[in-house]
Protein backbone atom coordinates (compact mmCIF):
# COMPACT_ATOMS: atom_id res chain seq x y z
CA UNK A 1 0.00 0.00 0.00
CA UNK A 2 1.11 3.54 -0.69
CA UNK A 3 0.05 7.06 0.30
CA UNK A 4 1.03 10.12 -1.71
CA UNK A 5 1.08 13.43 0.15
CA UNK A 6 0.97 16.84 -1.52
CA UNK A 7 2.38 19.81 0.38
CA UNK A 8 0.78 22.97 -0.99
CA UNK A 9 3.03 25.32 0.97
CA UNK A 10 5.46 27.80 -0.55
CA UNK A 11 7.84 26.73 2.24
CA UNK A 12 9.41 23.39 1.39
CA UNK A 13 9.97 22.13 4.92
CA UNK A 14 7.82 24.46 6.99
CA UNK A 15 4.90 23.82 9.30
CA UNK A 16 2.71 22.16 6.67
CA UNK A 17 5.47 19.65 5.86
CA UNK A 18 5.93 18.94 9.58
CA UNK A 19 2.21 18.20 9.97
CA UNK A 20 2.13 16.03 6.86
CA UNK A 21 5.16 14.09 8.06
CA UNK A 22 3.55 13.43 11.44
CA UNK A 23 0.73 11.67 9.58
CA UNK A 24 3.15 9.88 7.24
CA UNK A 25 5.25 8.67 10.20
CA UNK A 26 2.21 6.81 11.54
CA UNK A 27 1.59 5.26 8.14
CA UNK A 28 5.20 4.14 7.83
CA UNK A 29 4.98 2.51 11.29
CA UNK A 30 2.22 0.36 9.81
CA UNK A 31 4.36 -0.65 6.82
CA UNK A 32 2.67 1.69 4.36
CA UNK A 33 4.92 3.26 1.73
CA UNK A 34 4.77 7.06 1.51
CA UNK A 35 5.76 9.74 -0.96
CA UNK A 36 5.83 13.49 -0.30
CA UNK A 37 5.48 15.89 -3.22
CA UNK A 38 6.16 19.53 -2.40
CA UNK A 39 4.88 22.47 -4.46
CA UNK A 40 7.50 24.87 -3.04
CA UNK A 41 9.62 26.38 -5.78
CA UNK A 42 7.36 24.96 -8.48
CA UNK A 43 4.46 26.58 -10.23
CA UNK A 44 0.98 25.32 -10.99
CA UNK A 45 -1.51 27.51 -12.83
CA UNK A 46 -5.25 27.30 -12.47
CA UNK A 47 -7.60 25.51 -14.83
CA UNK A 48 -8.06 27.10 -18.27
CA UNK A 49 -11.50 25.49 -18.67
CA UNK A 50 -10.49 24.12 -22.07
CA UNK A 51 -12.27 20.82 -21.26
CA UNK A 52 -9.76 18.87 -23.35
CA UNK A 53 -9.48 16.40 -20.47
CA UNK A 54 -13.17 15.55 -20.99
CA UNK A 55 -12.62 15.13 -24.72
CA UNK A 56 -9.33 13.22 -24.51
CA UNK A 57 -10.26 11.04 -21.52
CA UNK A 58 -6.57 10.11 -21.15
CA UNK A 59 -6.49 10.67 -17.37
CA UNK A 60 -4.22 13.68 -17.79
CA UNK A 61 -4.49 17.46 -18.05
CA UNK A 62 -4.00 18.85 -21.56
CA UNK A 63 -1.71 21.57 -20.14
CA UNK A 64 1.74 19.97 -20.19
CA UNK A 65 3.91 22.96 -19.18
CA UNK A 66 4.04 22.12 -15.48
CA UNK A 67 4.18 19.00 -13.33
CA UNK A 68 0.48 18.43 -12.57
CA UNK A 69 0.40 15.25 -14.64
CA UNK A 70 3.29 13.86 -12.58
CA UNK A 71 1.20 14.44 -9.45
CA UNK A 72 -1.84 12.82 -11.05
CA UNK A 73 0.24 9.77 -12.07
CA UNK A 74 1.57 9.41 -8.50
CA UNK A 75 -1.97 9.68 -7.11
CA UNK A 76 -3.25 7.15 -9.60
CA UNK A 77 -0.72 4.59 -8.34
CA UNK A 78 -1.47 5.29 -4.66
CA UNK A 79 -4.07 3.80 -2.34
CA UNK A 80 -4.31 6.97 -0.29
CA UNK A 81 -3.87 10.70 -0.81
CA UNK A 82 -2.97 13.26 1.84
CA UNK A 83 -3.31 16.96 1.06
CA UNK A 84 -1.70 19.71 3.12
CA UNK A 85 -1.85 23.47 2.87
CA UNK A 86 -1.05 26.49 4.95
CA UNK A 87 -3.86 28.97 5.51
CA UNK A 88 -3.54 31.95 3.16
CA UNK A 89 -6.24 34.58 3.67
CA UNK A 90 -8.65 32.00 5.09
CA UNK A 91 -8.17 29.39 2.38
CA UNK A 92 -5.63 27.10 0.74
CA UNK A 93 -2.51 28.31 -1.05
CA UNK A 94 -2.73 29.31 -4.72
CA UNK A 95 -0.79 26.17 -5.68
CA UNK A 96 -3.23 23.92 -3.82
CA UNK A 97 -6.18 25.76 -5.38
CA UNK A 98 -4.70 25.26 -8.88
CA UNK A 99 -4.17 21.58 -8.10
CA UNK A 100 -7.76 21.15 -6.87
CA UNK A 101 -9.21 22.87 -9.95
CA UNK A 102 -7.23 20.99 -12.56
CA UNK A 103 -6.89 17.59 -10.91
CA UNK A 104 -10.56 17.66 -10.00
CA UNK A 105 -11.66 18.30 -13.56
CA UNK A 106 -9.36 15.60 -14.95
CA UNK A 107 -10.59 13.07 -12.38
CA UNK A 108 -14.24 13.90 -12.97
CA UNK A 109 -13.79 13.65 -16.74
CA UNK A 110 -12.31 10.19 -16.29
CA UNK A 111 -15.03 8.50 -14.23
CA UNK A 112 -13.81 9.94 -10.90
CA UNK A 113 -10.48 8.15 -11.22
CA UNK A 114 -9.65 8.48 -7.49
CA UNK A 115 -12.95 7.16 -6.16
CA UNK A 116 -12.72 4.84 -3.18
CA UNK A 117 -9.13 5.77 -2.45
CA UNK A 118 -8.50 6.98 1.10
CA UNK A 119 -8.12 10.75 1.34
CA UNK A 120 -7.33 13.19 4.14
CA UNK A 121 -6.24 16.81 4.58
CA UNK A 122 -4.15 18.79 7.06
CA UNK A 123 -3.81 22.54 7.55
CA UNK A 124 -1.15 24.75 9.09
CA UNK A 125 -2.49 28.03 10.46
CA UNK A 126 -1.04 31.03 12.24
CA UNK A 127 -4.19 32.08 14.05
CA UNK A 128 -7.52 31.88 12.16
CA UNK A 129 -9.00 30.85 8.82
CA UNK A 130 -8.02 27.18 8.97
CA UNK A 131 -11.57 25.83 8.67
CA UNK A 132 -12.20 27.26 5.17
CA UNK A 133 -8.83 25.83 4.04
CA UNK A 134 -9.67 22.48 5.65
CA UNK A 135 -13.09 22.54 3.97
CA UNK A 136 -11.64 23.33 0.53
CA UNK A 137 -9.46 20.24 0.57
CA UNK A 138 -12.08 18.00 2.17
CA UNK A 139 -14.74 19.14 -0.31
CA UNK A 140 -12.35 18.13 -3.11
CA UNK A 141 -11.78 14.69 -1.53
CA UNK A 142 -15.51 14.23 -1.01
CA UNK A 143 -16.34 15.27 -4.57
CA UNK A 144 -13.73 12.80 -5.85
CA UNK A 145 -15.73 10.06 -4.05
CA UNK A 146 -12.84 9.26 -1.75
CA UNK A 147 -13.16 7.61 1.67
CA UNK A 148 -12.10 9.98 4.44
CA UNK A 149 -10.87 9.00 7.92
CA UNK A 150 -11.47 11.24 10.90
CA UNK A 151 -9.25 12.24 13.79
CA UNK A 152 -9.56 13.42 17.39
CA UNK A 153 -10.10 17.00 16.14
CA UNK A 154 -9.95 18.81 12.82
CA UNK A 155 -6.52 18.17 11.30
CA UNK A 156 -5.08 21.59 12.04
CA UNK A 157 -1.75 22.63 13.53
CA UNK A 158 -1.05 26.11 14.87
CA UNK A 159 2.18 27.94 14.15
CA UNK A 160 3.51 30.76 11.97
CA UNK A 161 7.30 30.53 11.85
CA UNK A 162 8.82 27.28 10.53
CA UNK A 163 8.86 24.70 13.30
CA UNK A 164 6.41 26.57 15.51
CA UNK A 165 3.76 23.83 15.12
CA UNK A 166 5.92 21.63 17.38
CA UNK A 167 4.54 23.74 20.26
CA UNK A 168 0.96 22.71 19.41
CA UNK A 169 0.66 19.48 21.41
CA UNK A 170 -3.00 18.97 20.53
CA UNK A 171 -2.25 19.49 16.83
CA UNK A 172 0.57 16.94 16.98
CA UNK A 173 -1.73 14.42 18.64
CA UNK A 174 -4.42 15.09 16.05
CA UNK A 175 -1.98 14.37 13.21
CA UNK A 176 -0.82 11.13 14.82
CA UNK A 177 -4.42 9.99 15.32
CA UNK A 178 -5.21 10.86 11.71
CA UNK A 179 -2.25 8.77 10.55
CA UNK A 180 -3.34 5.84 12.70
CA UNK A 181 -6.93 6.06 11.45
CA UNK A 182 -5.77 6.42 7.86
CA UNK A 183 -3.58 3.30 8.21
CA UNK A 184 -6.46 1.35 9.76
CA UNK A 185 -8.83 2.41 6.97
CA UNK A 186 -6.31 1.55 4.23
CA UNK A 187 -5.73 -1.90 5.74
CA UNK A 188 -9.46 -2.51 6.23
CA UNK A 189 -10.23 -1.63 2.63
CA UNK A 190 -7.29 -3.73 1.41
CA UNK A 191 -8.42 -6.78 3.41
CA UNK A 192 -11.93 -6.50 1.98
CA UNK A 193 -10.56 -6.92 -1.55
CA UNK A 194 -9.52 -10.53 -0.93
Amino acid sequence: MKVVALNGSARKDGNTAILINLVLDELRKEGIETQLIQLAGRSLVGCRACYKCAKNKDRRCAVKKDFLNEIIAAMEDADGILLGSPTYFSDVSAGMRAFIERCGLVARANDYMFKRKVGAAVVAVRRAGAIPAFSSMNLFLHYMQMVMPGSSYWSIGIGRDPGEVWKDEEGIGTMKTLGQNMAWLLKTIDSSKT
